[in-house]
């Protein structure tokens, strides 16, 4: 990206399991992210910064993290990561101890600044529960983090989604206290996205008066089941990954969300000939 902007792509929910292991028996989740890795490497213009929005492992063990750690070794962006429900955040802390960590336990909260705009990674994990909560420390910390910047943007990444999908099974697993979210996003202008996983579907909505979005999987999707018909199930579907590009103007500038495919596709092919004719 520009010096002028900024790109920052997310991935999520690589559920990394030991080698040679798969996710409920039927996924690859490390030849899913290898494949992702590559596509990532290959954007013209890059990412500033890839936001790993949580659920790093499926298993969170060593040997699991040890595993993501030689498989992100191939990626050749600068990455920052937040814990989901199925990680381990002491792990984590110990894989990744260069990350900017806000607080030297707990929860594994941090800001990166690229160019114009602030990189908030909010961590909504709780400790052995599979939905999410910002404690009490965290929620000060983002107060205070949005209050010390008021003219610089800044895009909220977290694990958890603060609003409902229709998807029920997963809507029981939410940020919990979403409201204190909203009244901080309502309280900073400044903050211009919030971006969850958890779900592995593209979801858009609003949220506290601004973009809110779900990041899909590079993996397996949670079916979409708006009925309620079904267990809890997933499926695969064509993997993705969202690239969040903020592009300087008046006031806070503007955030562009595209979901980018994960794989190589035909193209790019030219609309018109040399003459100008649409082919």
């Amino acid at each position: 990206m520009s010096a002028h902007g900024a790109a920052i792509a997310q991935i999520t929910d690589l559920h990394i399991k030991p080698p040679g292991e798969l996710v409920c028996d039927r996924v690859d989740s490390a030849a899913a992210l290898a494949r992702c890795i590559d596509t990532l490497n290959g954007l013209l213009p890059r990412p500033d910064l890839v936001v790993i929005s949580g659920d790093l492992a499926d298993a969170p063990v060593p040997e699991t993290y040890a595993h993501l750690c030689r498989l992100l070794d191939k990626l050749e962006i600068p990455f920052a990561a937040v814990p989901g429900n199925h990680d381990d955040r002491a792990l984590l802390r110990t894989i990744l101890p260069a990350q900017p960590y806000a607080q030297p336990e707990g929860a594994l909260n941090s800001v990166r600044t690229i160019g114009g705009v602030d990189v908030v990674m909010i961590d909504s994990s709780v400790p052995g529960a599979p939905y999410g909560q910002l404690d009490e420390t965290t929620v000060a910390w983002l107060d205070a983090t949005l209050g010390t910047s008021p003219q610089r943007p800044a895009l909220l990444f977290l694990h958890h989604p603060p609003f409902a999908t229709g998807i029920g099974h997963m809507d029981k697993q939410n940020l919990r206290n979403a409201d204190a979210l909203a009244a901080i996003v309502r309280r900073h202008p400044r903050a211009r996205l919030v971006a969850a996983g958890h779900v592995h579907r593209a979801v858009v909505t609003a949220f506290a008066g601004i973009t809110a979005t779900i990041c899909p999987a590079p993996n397996h999707a949670v079916t979409l089941d708006l009925a309620g018909h079904l267990p809890s199930s997933f499926q695969i579907d064509p993997p993705a990954f969202h690239l969040h590009v903020w592009f300087p103007g008046d006031g806070f500038g503007a955030v562009v969300t595209h979901q980018v495919p994960v794989g190589s596709f035909e193209g790019p092919y030219p609309f018109f000939a040399a003459d100008g004719r649409y082919l």
